[in-house]
């Protein structure tokens, strides 16, 4: 691939596969983003000091049962910079603590943050990017051009005003910091008529990798499908044409999506929850954020313990047995296009007819197929344009090959 000059999508830390551990140090967030399922936001659940030290205390402890060779504490809300104070707290301690226990995570791990970037350029925050730096890793959400960000992504209060001023002129600082740092987009049913545009205008701002996930929530309307893929037609000529493929990357077009699944080789769970554990501000333990009262519309918490009691494994155990197979319907095993369709845990959860994980939820199913017939355009596209190149580079060489042959003659 690398001969073929096409960047690629950036790996995830050590291959995604460090445990994932999230605070969620807050649920007060500046934005009332209106696809954000996050539906229980509020100003008053922060966490406190004494609950976090306990939650990393237990963790540390009980080492045995955290066996993943590298760790990401990641830290979301709401907005988790609102408590910087609280995390440079949690994060000193969790330093000094992996190191007096000599801890195999010790020197193996990574402090995350996904970030809406409206105070990045804060004083405290900058000085905790400084002295964390070689083990940061964040993210800033924008969601393209100001029209499309300020859609959905607008502040609390009943003036809707958008947020994108606020975010888009810290970026070149962002960048400075984390110059190969990508941005996360999240495309709801009013928003299909920018991506293209939006997509060349996260690129113009100096972002090298667009990840763009369309909401797993049944929010999408008849024809969205027809006009999602003229959208990603359109950009793919426009990242093709422009040569923006070299050195840019869009996680809408992969080689691996829009294939069949093997229903014994290829039978992995896509989604990442119960192998996760997070933490809210009363110290409860959930299988993923997602799975926390404040994620979810129609059900019950799902808690696998606390800061006091530590994790109940028998309520882990239906995240050990869930694969493909035992959540989706026949239809879905054997679609033709079925690599590349994600799932949310929490939203097949919060979705399902009764309080169960083993029903997946599938509204995102004509989206999916939409986003492969558009891939599908992309590659050929592409790869037709490369062997072009290379057809006339090699006519090139050979012309060029016998013009020295002529002035030795």
């Amino acid at each position: 691939m690398k001969e073929k000059n096409i960047k690629e999508k950036n790996d995830p830390w050590q291959s995604g596969m460090a445990k994932n551990i999230t605070f969620i140090v807050t649920k007060d967030c500046q934005l009332a983003c209106k696809y954000c399922y996050l539906v229980g936001k509020n100003e008053k659940e922060r966490m406190s000091w004494e609950v976090a030290k306990q939650a990393i205390d237990y963790i540390l402890d009980n080492e045995q049962d955290f066996r993943e060779e590298s760790v990401v504490w990641d830290f979301i809300g709401g907005e988790p910079f609102l408590e910087i104070d609280l995390i440079d707290k949690i994060c000193d301690y969790l330093k000094s603590e992996m190191f007096r226990r000599d801890h195999h995570w010790f020197n193996s791990y990574r402090f995350s943050f996904s970030t809406n970037g409206i105070n990045y350029d804060t004083e405290k925050v900058q000085n905790f990017i400084k002295k964390n730096r070689d083990h940061l890793s964040i993210g800033i959400t924008i969601d393209g051009t100001e029209v499309k960000h300020d859609i959905n992504r607008v502040y609390k209060g009943n003036d809707e005003r958008g947020s994108y001023k606020d975010v888009v002129r810290n970026i070149p600082l962002w960048l400075q910091q984390f110059p190969n740092a990508g941005t996360k987009v999240t495309i709801a049913s009013p928003d299909i008529p920018y991506i293209k545009e939006s997509v060349l205008h996260l690129y113009s701002l100096g972002i090298k990798e667009v990840n763009i996930n369309c909401v797993f929530e049944d929010v999408w309307e008849d024809g969205d499908d027809k006009k999602f893929e003229d959208q990603l037609m359109q950009l793919a000529d426009a990242i093709i044409d422009g040569d923006y493929f070299r050195d840019h990357a869009c996680s809408f077009f992969m080689e691996h999506i829009g294939k069949p699944m093997d229903p014994k080789r290829d039978n992995q769970n896509w989604c990442g929850a119960g192998r996760m554990l997070s933490i809210d501000a009363a110290g409860n333990f959930y299988p993923c954020t997602r799975f926390a009262q404040y994620s979810l519309r129609d059900k019950k918490a799902w808690m696998i313990g606390n800061i006091n009691k530590g994790i109940d494994k028998n309520k882990l155990r239906p995240f050990f047995t869930l694969d493909r197979c035992t959540q989706s319907k026949q239809e879905c095993i054997d679609c033709e296009v079925a690599s590349g369709c994600a799932w949310c845990q929490g939203e097949n959860y919060d979705a399902a007819e009764s309080s169960t994980v083993y029903q997946r939820a599938t509204a995102i199913c004509k989206m999916h197929k939409a986003r492969v017939r558009a891939n599908n355009y992309y590659w050929n596209k592409l790869y037709r344009k490369l062997e072009l190149e290379g057809i006339a580079k090699e006519e090139a060489e050979k012309q060029m090959k016998q013009s020295s042959n002529n002035i030795n003659c």
